[in-house]
């Protein structure tokens, strides 16, 4: 049995997508439980393993986040937090404002022994619909070559355990292919990468080769990712706002997109960020997963069966003995 703590107050549209997408989960998957953290006035949700604990204060997307997190201590970000940290739960999942959840991440759940510096990752899809494993994308801007070589140990774990990826390719972001190419942090990387044997380091990739599946995992500083993954997110709509334009510019046109709607779904779901969940914060002591704040009750859904899976993985205990320092 897997149980999970929700935030039942973050994002745009909580609670309603958030109970939604809970009461969808736990038809799902008879081995879940899950603890609901916020407004008990406002859950409508009623399921013999779903328990609903009230909050009195709520973190909102204005907020700034450590002190929202040290000050509103019976928030539901912060309690939720708190039910991970002290075992109860195995992991958790929210849609609220992103950086006090890493916060609470940070200074509630804490970092592996070992771990420098936690990563943000997300799963972006590729052309041929398998997808790849990118990060950091915005927990650390600022990075050092061996902060990049755990965020390779840990993708690789993540890969693995979460993907179903049994050897993941793992590459280093760079402005060319070539060893040499980079400024010093990506250079001293790919020198810190090449002489381990933790995984399978298959160099450089370039930013056009992200989504042709140049790799299983691809690791950057945060303030690149963060970039490449909000230019990725603006192209795939500003595509689909043209594609939509184009196939109803005319009646020729309409018809087509009749005849083509099974096949334009098929290709608008590769694209779909809901069909791969949310964020999870890697490095911490307990699996936090960060949803999308527009998310729909599908994105929610799949965010919690991203969080469900870590816990049936053990996926932090398997980053303990692996990168961590607690067995050492």
């Amino acid at each position: 049995m897997v149980k999970l703590a929700i935030d039942m107050m973050g994002g745009d549209d909580a609670p309603g997508i958030v109970l939604e997408a809970v009461e969808k989960a736990v038809n799902d998957f008879k081995d879940l439980e899950i603890i609901l953290f916020g407004d008990s006035s406002q859950c409508t949700l009623e399921h013999e393993r779903v328990e609903v604990r009230h909050c009195t204060e709520s973190i909102t997307m204005d907020d700034e986040p450590v002190r929202a997190i040290k000050r509103k201590k019976d928030s539901s970000m912060a309690r939720m937090a708190e039910a991970v940290k002290s075992g109860e739960a195995d992991g958790c999942v929210s849609a609220g404002n992103t950086g006090a959840l890493m916060s609470a991440g940070l200074f509630i759940v804490g970092r592996i022994k070992g771990v420098e510096r936690p990563a943000l990752v997300v799963t972006l899809p590729t052309v041929s619909g398998k997808g790849f494993v990118f990060m950091d994308v915005g927990a650390n801007a600022d990075a050092k070559a061996e902060h990049l070589l755990q965020y390779a140990q840990l993708g690789n774990i993540y890969a693995q355990k979460i993907r179903g990826i049994a050897e993941p390719s793992v590459s280093l972001l760079n402005i060319g292919t070539e060893a040499a190419k980079g400024n010093s942090l990506t250079k001293k990387a790919y020198r810190l990468m090449e002489d381990q044997h933790d995984f399978n380091f298959t160099g450089n990739v370039e930013a056009k080769g992200l989504m042709n599946d140049a790799a299983d995992v691809v690791v950057t500083d945060g303030y690149t990712g963060n970039m490449i993954l909000k230019n990725l997110e603006g192209v795939a709509k500003a595509m689909g706002k043209m594609f939509k334009s184009t196939l109803l510019s005319s009646f020729k046109n309409k018809l087509a997109a009749l005849i083509l709607r099974k096949d334009l779904n098929g290709l608008m779901s590769k694209m779909d960020y809901a069909e791969y969940g949310g964020s999870v914060l890697l490095g911490l002591n307990g699996t936090v997963v960060k949803a999308h704040g527009s998310s729909s009750a599908k994105a929610f859904y799949s965010a919690i069966r991203q969080a469900k899976i870590a816990g049936e993985q053990e996926i932090v205990k398997t980053m303990k003995e692996t990168v961590g320092t607690d067995n050492e």
